[in-house]
């Protein structure tokens, strides 16, 4: 009979209000952060709808009364600016900043989406969403009509992922069959830019299309023409071999690497950490291992062959 194990809680059930000034952050806030276009889209979306995730803090402060800032250093540093002088916050029962940053989730493109319909079906207006994301109207009315002429099913595959909005331009131009095929094969490559989405519609059959393919007359090739290409082509050839040349010393040092972790993995005491702190670490780990001995083992049944 085996006893499930209890879930640890990462937070406090409450939030509290702490001073800004007692928040000690990891790391500061310069100038060129200031400038860039992740701190102004935090700083619009702030002015216009005040903090929505709020700042994550140790739970137990140091000696003088301050509190480790896990995240929201870019939120701290805003709020300050605005003549802000506390806030809510998370408090933590885990003083890793990384186990939080690793844990972060990125708003997909399609999630973007059905959030922008989502606020304009309650009522928010078009230039509040836009000021909230520090984005022109423009950008909003093209996402609210991204989806329109993709299937369901294409939808769903690419729900999650950091799709090029333009690669949706490129699927509507096929068929459903053909918008789902596509969007499993740029799943499997991990590969969801506009440029592969236009490699598979000119890969795609007249039929999978909306619209059969242009014919194009193809172009005269010139000398000049030739000479790039045969330049072109000495460059990959020499890239080539640098690439044989090292293939060998960087094989044995992931062998190296691979019997290293190995070994560490075989001792209870770092396995069972793993297992209990870090899951995702000790599965890099074993897939590490595991891709190491494929690749050992595939020159030999090779030779065998």
């Amino acid at each position: 009979m085996t006893t499930e194990k209890p879930i640890r809680l990462a937070f406090e059930p409450e939030l509290v209000v702490l001073p800004l000034k007692s928040m000690l952050p990891l790391r500061q806030v310069t100038d060129r952060i200031r400038r860039s276009h992740k701190y102004t889209v935090i700083a619009a979306s702030i002015g216009e709808v005040g903090v929505i995730e709020p700042p994550v803090v140790f739970h137990k402060p140091d000696q003088r009364g301050r509190y480790l800032l896990l995240d929201g250093v870019l939120k701290r540093d805003i709020l300050l600016a605005r003549g802000e002088t506390e806030t809510e916050c998370l408090l933590s029962l885990d003083d890793e900043a990384y186990s939080y940053n690793k844990n972060t989730i990125r708003l997909a493109t399609v999630q973007e989406h059905f959030m922008i319909l989502r606020a304009i079906e309650r009522g928010v207006p078009e230039e509040r969403i836009a000021r909230a994301l520090n984005v022109r109207i423009a950008y909003i009315k093209q996402r609210r009509k991204m989806l329109r002429g993709i299937c369901t099913q294409a939808v769903h595959l690419l729900r999650d992922k950091p799709v090029n909005p333009v690669t949706f331009d490129v699927l509507r131009k096929m068929r459903e069959p053909r918008q789902i095929e596509a969007c499993e094969l740029m799943v499997a490559a991990s590969n969801y830019c506009s440029s592969y989405a236009r490699a598979l519609l000119a890969a795609s059959s007249d039929a999978a299309r909306l619209r059969p393919a242009k014919c194009s007359i193809p172009a005269v090739v010139t000398a000049a023409d030739l000479a790039l290409m045969e330049r072109e082509l000495k460059e990959v050839q020499l890239k080539a071999a640098g690439v044989e040349a090292s293939y060998g010393r960087e094989m044995l040092d992931l062998a190296i690497t691979a019997r290293y972790i190995s070994q560490l993995l075989t001792n209870l005491k770092i396995r069972r950490y793993l297992d209990d702190n870090h899951p995702e670490v000790a599965n890099e780990f074993g897939a590490i291992i595991s891709a190491t001995l494929q690749v050992a083992a595939t020159p030999a049944s090779q030779e065998k062959s």
